[in-house]
């Protein structure tokens, strides 16, 4: 009888054919029945055309205030939106597929989301279906890594030429617009390309800048190690027997985000109905070896140079003014 070998995936160097008895729990999968061209990427391209022009319509669409209100088209925003944005996000979500086809592990093609009237961007993102058991942890730490690397790869560039583009415009809180903190790289990119601004002044972004505004608030969303986030698929990979106890403190951390105002209410719900625990992997006693950890050390740094704990300057006092209660409670 011949030993077993690992499933999926190209040769490796550090892989095992001695069998290795295991308690942990193993998925059962069974690949799916052959799929038409519509469910293999017919829905995923009628979604993306909506999302393009979803992103366009954002940035291009003006309306102009007067007599008779006037719509206008501004194709160069609409352009410069939706290149910087969709290309972080197909940067991310392919860095995912690639990755699941090197392990052939059976993942879908991106799903992107379309949101003309739900966000400032046009968009909530995107999403890959990974439809089979993950072989080894190397496997899921490269399948998680790849997606936020990719992005925050092709987020670099935009990020500069969006701050090249903003404005320095005098601070006018009556001027309207959304107000969005500032991650550490973008604050350091800001400096360097326009030095220190003075207490009145600010920065008022294109829509470069404000793709690779995005772009960095998605890698940061995307790295908490919490569950089946891409930062959850890396800390399992990397600290398997304390991935839970890290991924129950990174949602309390997220619930006490609240503080700062309700931006994360929202997100702390969504973490907590997709789940803390992470499933095991096939596989999950081979080790991922020294250089995967120095890229989870990787990973780490770009989550604290993008994330931002109060991403759109909204706090608790504008949230009850906003629904009429401000009166009410004398704020």
């Amino acid at each position: 009888m011949g030993s077993p070998s690992l499933p999926g995936g190209p040769a490796d160097p550090g892989r095992t054919d001695e069998f290795v008895a295991s308690r942990e729990p193993v998925w059962i999968y069974t690949p799916p029945p052959p799929q038409t061209g519509w469910q293999r990427w017919g829905r995923q391209l009628v979604l993306f055309i909506l999302t393009v022009a979803s992103v366009f319509l954002t940035a291009a669409l003006l309306v102009i205030p007067g007599e008779q209100t006037i719509l206008a088209l501004d194709v160069g925003a609409g352009l410069r939106l939706a290149g910087g944005l969709l290309g972080i996000l197909v940067a991310h979500e392919m860095g995912h597929y690639l990755a699941c086809r090197y392990y052939r592990v059976d993942a879908t093609l991106p799903f992107f989301i379309p949101a003309p009237l739900l966000s400032f961007v046009g968009t909530l993102g995107a999403f890959i279906r990974i439809r089979a058991p993950i072989p080894h942890r190397r496997a899921l730490f490269d399948i998680g890594v790849a997606g936020p690397l990719a992005g925050f790869a092709v987020c670099l560039p935009v990020l500069w030429l969006g701050l090249k583009e903003a404005r320095v415009l005098t601070l006018d809180a009556d001027a309207g617009g959304v107000f969005l903190g500032e991650p550490l790289l973008f604050q350091w990119v800001a400096r360097l390309i326009h030095g220190p601004l003075p207490d009145e002044m600010t920065l008022t972004l294109g829509p470069l800048g404000l793709a690779a505004w995005f772009g960095l608030f998605v890698t940061a969303l995307n790295l908490i190690p919490v569950g089946q986030l891409d930062g959850g698929h890396v800390t399992y990979a990397l600290l398997r027997h304390r991935a839970h106890r890290i991924s129950r403190i990174a949602w309390w951390v997220c619930v006490a985000l609240v503080y700062f105002g309700p931006n994360w209410i929202l997100w702390a719900i969504i973490l907590r109905v997709l789940g803390r625990r992470h499933p095991p992997t096939l596989y999950d006693h081979l080790p991922v070896g020294r250089g995967r950890v120095l890229v989870g050390v990787l990973s780490l740094v770009i989550f604290v140079v993008c994330f931002v704990p109060n991403p759109i300057i909204f706090s608790w006092a504008d949230f009850f003014e906003a629904v009429g209660l401000g009166d009410v409670l004398g704020l």
